[in-house]
């Protein structure tokens, strides 16, 4: 009898861990929902008109399409740069949109190679690995940012010298889910062998 309570155990905390990405993802939608609703009974509030709504919400898709587009074209936005050039002027504000603006470009911009560069580090001391995003480089120096699992865009940000750092073949998507799965995805596990020297 208690051989089979344990089994049945067994199965129901493997069945309910199999379900937490669904439920994950159910719950993504529902907050997307949740927004998209707040703001359109929001503007609707103001306006008491569903047309109107649907006229404002229509013209917000299409220009934040339009930007995109241009983006992807030409590698800057008209509006963008009006903004960019408001922004240079308020003291303060200015300072929150660039860094702002500079980690956003960091996660969604890419190098020579499409991507950005990912590295290795022994951190937090020797024989201890970690994936580290590349921020930034000064002459021989790497800036990197050092995150912590589950949540990647929690952690640290360091100085490391070009030859402590061993290049990887990852991309922030795979680090990412390297991260965020507590390293059960791992999409390139021949890179250990990068790490033996």
């Amino acid at each position: 009898m208690i051989d089979m309570v344990k089994q049945i155990s067994k199965y129901f905390l493997i069945g309910v861990l199999a379900f937490i990405p669904i439920v994950i993802v159910i719950q993504v939608v529902l907050l997307t929902k949740g927004i998209i609703e707040g703001l359109f009974f929001r503007v609707y509030g103001y306006v008491d008109s569903y047309l109107f709504t649907f006229m404002v919400f229509a013209t917000v898709i299409a220009a934040l399409s339009y930007i995109g587009y241009s983006i992807v074209q030409s590698q800057r936005s008209l509006i963008i740069s009006a903004v960019d050039l408001l922004m240079e002027k308020i003291p303060f504000l200015n300072t929150v949109y660039r860094v702002s603006k500079k980690v956003i470009n960091m996660f969604s911009g890419s190098d020579a190679d499409g991507r950005k560069e990912v590295v290795y580090i022994e951190y937090p001391k020797e024989g201890l690995w970690v994936p580290a995003y590349v921020t930034n480089r000064s002459g021989e120096w790497y800036v990197l940012f050092v995150p912590t699992s589950p949540n990647p865009t929690s952690g640290f940000t360091v100085l490391v010298h070009e030859t402590r750092v061993v290049k990887s073949a990852l991309n922030i998507e795979e680090v990412t889910s390297f991260i965020v799965s507590v390293g059960a995805d791992f999409p390139k596990p021949g890179e250990v062998d990068k790490l033996t020297r």
